[in-house]
């Protein structure tokens, strides 16, 4: 890819986790290059991640030991999804020890994942810790393997995951988020055909088109802790190599018109960004609305979020000036 105004802006060195990831996803440069091991060796020392790390407490946990999902969004457990997307693994002892701590305490007896006190496993859950566990150097972890397997055996007959038990839902997406980072050659049959049934799910509803439009899904975000937007099911769906479906065009459309002239795009809004029902909640039980938490300033440009696009329209092929 030649390196383009916005390219080069992701690989300014100030944000060592953007510069490694646009290295090896965009650029397509390996992990023996010297820029990538350079970038890589400074994510834990400067940057997102090193003032993420610079809160941890030295039993592995952020804010509270007794509880490694609440507060929203600032404890453990969403500490480590940030973490897992901004380049880190196990190599760093101190992600090590945050992660051996998140995977024994969410562990539950039915091979998922759920949150502190839960008896049972949550699909949000399992899929975000899934993906993040994979990503930081776990994919050959019995839980995480056992996890896969709950996720596919938990898929509804149409192909869609609901975290509340409906038939399936487009905001459900973390079971295909935590395949599509999943490396292929440990693929089962199983999660193969749970993979074909959910990009089915997907595309026949061009990944926006499910009930009333709902404005956050055109709204970009990040960090998108467990919500759905048009980029985050364009990554899944891309990864999964369905970026030649025509059905997807409408939502690639939206991601072409919402890119600025200078190349970027915008962090639209912090989550929690909802409207109706779960608006209604949070005004009536205000205590327990998540707290926002982001790297990057609201209505500003975004390194994640462009990365993000980016990356996307590198697999479909899309010129990237």
């Amino acid at each position: 890819m030649e390196e383009s105004p916005a390219v080069a802006w992701l690989l300014e060195p100030q944000e060592p986790s953007v510069r490694y990831l646009a290295l090896t996803q965009l650029l397509g440069e390996g992990e023996g290059h010297p820029d990538v091991r350079a970038a890589k060796a400074e994510i834990g020392a400067k940057g997102w991640a090193a003032r993420i790390l610079a809160k941890q407490k030295p039993g592995g946990w952020w804010l509270r030991e007794e509880n490694l999902y609440r507060p929203k969004y600032l404890s453990t457990n969403w500490m480590m999804l940030v973490l897992s997307d901004l380049g880190l693994t196990r190599s760093d002892p101190r992600v090590r020890r945050a992660a051996e701590l998140w995977k024994e305490r969410f562990a539950k007896p039915d091979g998922g994942f759920g949150s502190d006190g839960s008896k049972k496993s949550h699909l949000c859950i399992v899929g975000n810790t899934a993906r993040a566990l994979i990503r930081l150097g776990y994919e050959d972890d019995p839980q995480v393997r056992s996890a896969l397997d709950w996720l596919v055996k938990e898929q509804a007959e149409n192909g869609g995951w609901s975290c509340f038990g409906s038939s399936g839902n487009l905001d459900s997406w973390e079971g295909m988020s935590a395949f599509a980072a999943y490396p292929r050659e440990l693929w089962t049959r199983g999660i193969k055909a749970s993979v074909e049934k959910g990009a089915e799910f997907y595309l026949h509803r061009s990944m926006d088109q499910q009930g009333a439009r709902y404005e956050p899904w055109y709204r970009f975000h990040y960090p998108v802790h467990y919500y759905y937007d048009l980029l985050v099911g364009l990554e899944f769906i891309t990864a999964l190599g369905y970026g030649g479906d025509r059905r997807l065009a409408g939502a690639v459309e939206v991601l072409k018109q919402k890119r600025g002239g200078d190349g970027r795009w915008l962090l639209d809004a912090a989550h929690p960004d909802v409207e109706g029902g779960m608006a209604d909640w949070y005004s009536k039980h205000s205590a327990q609305a998540p707290t926002p938490f982001s790297l990057e300033r609201v209505g500003k440009p975004s390194k994640m979020v462009t990365l993000r696009a980016l990356v996307v329209l590198k697999r479909l092929g899309e010129a990237q000036g």
